[in-house]
């Protein structure tokens, strides 16, 4: 059985200053109660990878609106006026990735991968000082791998040993990240008996999973 701990225990492993993989598009897939126990927390610089930044009370925009990340690691900030305002006062890094290549620098991560090489951003802002590898007469950036102290992932249903299953389009970054940080949490709607979802329905084995957030209700 996998350490089923509290939110409480889960948000003092994360020290100021780490990094952050979270998952969710547009808020869909964000492990919301960690987020919101994250953010009331008051830690400092924490740096997030997350594919966008949402909106200012939903996905990871309560963190960046309490003021806990120094610095966004994403591919989209349009529709959160905050993360612009910070942004613009230089309170906030933003590094902009292209979606496709942000997760597969993820994934690069997961895998012990030196990096993946993607022709994405040839010749724009994207490939300011990053090296060119020419194949077979066809450039493509070297992008290295993303990796994060934590991975907080949100989850449909966890097994008494920590195998994940999730719904629908709620599933997006979640397996990969599980696959690319050091300690990874996850916060499931319910905690099963195994057996209880199917062998062809995990997405995330359990081999993988460090902490489960125990449920209250």
């Amino acid at each position: 059985m996998h350490l089923a701990i509290s939110m409480e225990e889960a948000v003092d492993m994360i020290p100021d200053g780490a990094r952050v993989m979270l998952s969710g598009f547009m808020g869909v897939g964000t492990p919301d109660g960690l987020v919101r126990a994250l953010a009331a927390s008051g830690k400092k610089d924490l740096t997030v990878l997350v594919n966008d930044a949402a909106r200012p009370h939903t996905g990871v925009g309560p963190l960046v609106t309490a003021g806990c990340v120094r610095k966004f690691i994403g591919s989209h900030i349009g529709v959160n006026p905050v993360v612009q305002e910070k942004m613009r006062s230089g309170e906030l890094e933003v590094e902009l990735v292209p979606q496709g290549t942000f997760v597969e620098r993820i994934r690069a991560g997961g895998m012990g991968l030196g990096g993946i090489l993607t022709p994405t951003g040839i010749g724009t802002l994207i490939a300011e000082g990053k090296d060119v590898i020419e194949i077979d007469g066809k450039q493509f950036l070297l992008e290295k791998p993303l990796r994060a102290d934590f991975a907080l992932i949100a989850a449909r249903s966890c097994d008494y040993v920590g195998n994940l299953t999730y719904m629908l389009s709620a599933t997006n970054f979640n397996p990969i990240m599980a696959l690319s940080a050091d300690v990874v949490i996850a916060e499931p709607e319910e905690i099963v008996p195994v057996g209880v979802i199917p062998p062809d329905a995990v997405k995330t084995p359990g081999i993988l999973v460090d902490h489960v957030i125990k449920r209250t209700v």
